[in-house]
């Protein structure tokens, strides 16, 4: 399996083929239900947590709608501390400064800290190019990096793979990357462990180039902040010369009393912790301690697209906890890679396809890899509506509409493929608008029940193909109150207005 997400199929068509992996839905269930369970307990100790998640969704709310005022704060406070900051409009560009930050240190190695920002812009990958090879260090992006294979969960990125394959992995791979694994390296948790530890070592104590993503970043004192339960991070971000971190400008906050409110979500959220075991911040440079240089990337690539649809931004507040992704039914089953993307499950569903523009057949499709049961705004730590954007883009596909691309306004076509789907809304929202007609249909379709079909024909059959048809009852709901109600009392729904005994 090739590590980047260049050249994927449609959500339903890789969908399809996951979900045909039982071993695949066995490693997901069991991971999954686990997940959840913990956290479900984690956030019941809280009695204000309700009033955490709203605060955090505001903080985020406020940063985004000032983030020209915090971004360019951040760039001087870094500035001050002696950093340096560049700005990187869409993933070529940002490639290209790290690659050439990397070749300025005379190194062909670095060590990477986990980052969602890295696998979007495909860091590795122009790295490699460049003859300059990338190791990962957090031990779940190891087993993926080894296993020449891509993350799948945006905490757990091996998800997909149970302690037998891992051990494979390791005795298979582990060789050619550095130190090889043990003499009959076994799969429990514990061997596997103390393999990646041995492994990741020599990395730690040779690398001279560091790279990094961040949790948060705070504007105030130009403070970068990676939260992680290994430590592994931790000596990435201390032991090189040069630390080179790669960050969404979303990621900004305003102050350390916003990050405190974080702080206790994203554990809870994510881990199922009270806090991280590692929470690692860093200001600029020290002498005698830490990195000589660091340089901080900020990232756009198609972020300020996001921010420009007042519906869609709310994706932005994302802080990567996974937790949607462990209640989706719809991830459960079709696992991480059949999304495409550095961003599975829900959370992935609306935000790659912002980044990205909605101009390709995943992104799409994306929209509707949801069954729009609502779990994961319940389990959101930041309140995000993740269904109603879902509904917001799914009419972008089929109507089409302005959207902003590159910074510049644009009318987006209507997606191929969704002529009928038009047709029946049209046909539908005529039908709402003349009660007359609606009451008809309806008595007909309870008249004629017997006749119908649990597969629809033509366009409609790739629909049914996995749902069963609503049955239709022997009587509507209207007519049913009619007949019981005798008539006499006003119809449900109906306004005094309506009813003509308005004063």
């Amino acid at each position: 399996m090739s590590g980047t997400y260049l050249g994927m199929p449609a959500f339903p068509r890789a969908a399809a083929t996951a979900t045909r992996d039982t071993r695949l839905r066995a490693n997901l269930t069991h991971a999954t239900h686990t997940i959840r369970d913990k956290r479900a307990k984690a956030v019941a100790e809280l009695d204000d947590w309700a009033e955490l998640r709203a605060a955090g969704a505001a903080v985020k709310d406020r940063t985004l709608r000032h983030l020209d005022h915090y971004l360019e704060q951040l760039e001087a406070a870094v500035t001050a501390a002696g950093g340096q900051v560049h700005w990187a409009l869409d993933a070529d560009e940002a490639n290209r400064i790290v690659t050439r930050l990397v070749r300025e240190t005379g190194e062909r190695e670095v060590v990477k800290v986990k980052s969602m920002a890295t696998q979007e812009i495909g860091l590795n990958e122009a790295l490699a190019e460049a003859g300059i090879r990338a190791y990962e260090t957090d031990l779940a992006e190891l087993i993926v990096q080894l296993g020449h294979d891509r993350p799948s969960h945006i905490l757990v990125p091996a998800i997909h793979r149970n302690r037998s394959e891992i051990r494979d992995i390791f005795r298979r791979e582990m060789a050619a990357w550095g130190r090889p694994a043990p003499e009959g390296l076994g799969d429990s948790p514990a061997e596997l462990a103390e393999a990646a530890r041995l492994h990741l070592r020599e990395k730690f104590l040779s690398a001279k180039v560091g790279i990094s993503g961040a949790n948060f970043m705070v504007a105030e004192t130009g403070t970068l902040v990676v939260v992680e339960s290994e430590g592994n991070g931790r000596m990435c971000l201390t032991l090189p010369e040069t630390l080179i971190s790669v960050v969404g400008i979303e990621k900004v906050v305003p102050s350390w009393q916003d990050l405190e409110i974080f702080l206790q979500l994203l554990p809870r959220s994510s881990t199922a912790e009270r806090m991280n075991p590692y929470t690692s911040t860093w200001t600029g440079t020290t002498d005698g301690d830490g990195p000589r240089t660091f340089h901080l990337v900020l990232l756009d690539n198609g972020r300020t697209d996001t921010l420009a649809d007042t519906v869609g931004r709310q994706a932005l507040r994302c802080i990567r906890c996974s937790a949607c992704l462990n209640v989706c039914p719809v991830y459960e089953r079709a696992g991480g890679h059949a999304y495409g993307s550095p961003y599975p499950g829900p959370i992935g569903a609306i935000l790659t396809p912002q980044l990205r523009g909605m101009t390709g057949p995943l992104e799409t499709s994306l929209p509707y890899a949801s069954s729009l049961c609502g779990a994961c705004y319940e389990v959101c730590p930041v309140a995000i509506d993740i269904p109603e954007v879902l509904v917001h883009l799914r009419e972008r596909v089929v109507q089409g509409g302005p959207v902003t691309l590159g910074g510049t306004r644009t009318v987006l076509q209507p997606a191929k493929g969704h002529a009928a789907e038009r047709a029946a809304m049209r046909a539908a929202g005529w039908v709402f608008d003349h009660p007359g007609a609606l009451r008809t249909g309806m008595r007909l379709a309870a008249r004629t029940r017997r006749l119908h079909p649990r597969r629809l024909p033509g366009p409609g059959r790739a629909w049914s193909r996995t749902r069963d048809l609503p049955e239709v009852p022997a009587e509507s709901f209207r007519d049913w109150w009619q007949r019981t109600r005798g008539g006499t009392a006003a119809e449900p729904g109906t306004s005094s207005e309506q009813r003509g005994d308005a004063k």
